[in-house]
């Protein structure tokens, strides 16, 4: 029996341990917190749990990779690299849905050297957007045409019976990161031009976009597009922009949180302070805080932003956590507390592509979609959509059907077919759709 070790078991390691416990794998979840790698093993066979905190079991990481044939990271990116030196030192082949960071590049002479795989961004975003979008280009490519034209958004978002808030939203990853990620600069290509978009601008870069068979979302830029036309061996496009969707109305609002100042990362005190106090603070009133909220923002009282700020809190005399130390995490704060899921509720992912690609004598508009649902009082789709692809490459390394070393993400064929393949028999799937383009 192969041994796996898992790496973290926080929201998305138990759909990885389990494919892989199913399979015939043996799999050990190191994890900081060590009931909750109890919890998510419950149940499971070819599972067991073991303390281990990233930060000082320097010695435990040595010893436990050495008894495996495969570490997956599921831990926060930073620590990415640290585990991968210490399974290229073992040559442990090594797999995480994190975006390769120039650390991890500069891995790859090591991890060739040593004969092994470092696999990176096989999650679902990125990861099966990679995967489903390179499946369609070389397919392009192989009949002679080009891709002129590729746009990309994904978004986690609540199914639409269960999006029963002002927000439009539901916390299915990390509440910092969603608004960290609003923080982010944005460059991209559009018809031959290279856009930059500042961070503070972000919000005011989104377009609506209609997704056949489930309406219209907002959709913006999602940080740096221009590297993938290399990534992606499309010189010959004009348009390479990738981008996140979310329901109408959220670009709007987080606009106005951040010029409010609430994605500050300036750290200070806020002792004594409530979110009232703070909503003074950030807008220079002491009177009718909802009034000069609205007039600082350049809007009227009854703007459903407004109520968006009165449903979260933000005009609350609820004391701010002594462990807040900015605004951002204030504001986290208050995400966490009003943007859960209830029990039973489920999420989904919503995925589309489209491209133009150019022929010798015609024109193709193709388009690839996902819609996948969260299981309720079960996975979520976030869940599973980012650790399936990863669970399902840590078997293929394993039994010899993906056969690479170095650094890599999965937009190679050898790659990305056997893991599509086996999505698809997990019901995950992109429905792709052609058609003439004038």
């Amino acid at each position: 029996m192969k041994n796996i070790l898992c790496l973290g078991a926080g929201l998305v390691a138990r759909p990885y341990v389990q494919y892989l416990s199913e399979h015939g794998f043996h799999v050990i979840v190191a994890s900081r917190t060590k009931e909750k790698a109890d919890q998510l093993i419950k149940g499971l066979e070819n599972a067991e749990s073991i303390a281990f905190n990233i930060k000082t079991d320097d010695d435990l990481l040595d010893k436990l990779t050495g008894q495996v044939d495969l570490v997956c990271s599921l831990l926060p990116y930073t620590f990415h690299v640290k585990a991968a030196k210490v399974a290229i030192k073992h040559k442990k082949h090594f797999c995480t849905t994190s975006y390769i960071s120039d650390e991890m590049q500069a891995l790859d002479e090591a991890a060739r050297n040593a004969r092994i795989l470092l696999l990176n961004e096989c999650g679902v975003d990125p990861g099966i957007d990679h995967m489903s979008a390179m499946k369609i280009i070389d397919a392009v490519h192989n009949n002679g045409g080009e891709i002129i034209r590729f746009t990309s958004f994904t978004g986690g978002l609540p199914a639409p019976d269960c999006n029963n808030n002002p927000f439009g939203y539901k916390l299915s990853w990390s509440p910092r990161g969603v608004l960290l990620a609003g923080r982010n600069d944005a460059q991209f290509l559009l018809d031959g031009k290279k856009v930059t978009i500042p961070g503070s601008e972000l919000f005011d870069n989104c377009e609506e976009m209609e997704v056949p068979g489930m309406g219209v979302f907002e959709g913006y830029p999602n940080r740096d597009s221009l590297s993938y036309i290399d990534i992606y061996s499309i010189p010959e496009t004009k348009t390479m922009l990738r981008g996140t969707f979310r329901n109408i109305g959220w670009c709007k609002t987080l606009k106005k949180i951040s010029d409010l100042g609430l994605l500050s990362l300036e750290e200070r005190s806020f002792e004594d302070m409530t979110y009232l106090d703070l909503m003074k603070e950030l807008v220079h009133s002491d009177g009718d805080v909802t009034e000069a909220t609205a007039n600082t923002l350049g809007l009227d009282q009854d703007d459903d932003v407004i109520h968006r700020f009165k449903w979260l809190g933000l005009f609350d005399t609820l004391e701010i956590p002594s462990s807040v130390d900015t605004n951002l995490d204030a504001l986290c704060y208050l995400f966490e507390a009003k943007l859960q899921y209830a029990k039973g509720e489920r999420d989904m992912i919503v995925m589309h592509h489209e491209f133009h690609a150019r022929y010798d004598n015609r024109k193709e508009l193709i388009t690839s979609t996902m819609i996948d649902y969260g299981i309720p009082n079960g996975d979520s789709s976030m869940s599973r959509t980012v650790a399936l692809p990863v669970a399902i490459a840590s078997r293929m390394i394993l039994e010899g059907k993906i056969d690479l070393v170095g650094v890599h993400r999965p937009i190679l064929p050898e790659i990305y077919e056997p893991i599509l393949s086996e999505l698809k028999r997990q019901n995950i799937e992109l429905i792709e759709v052609t058609s003439p383009l004038s």
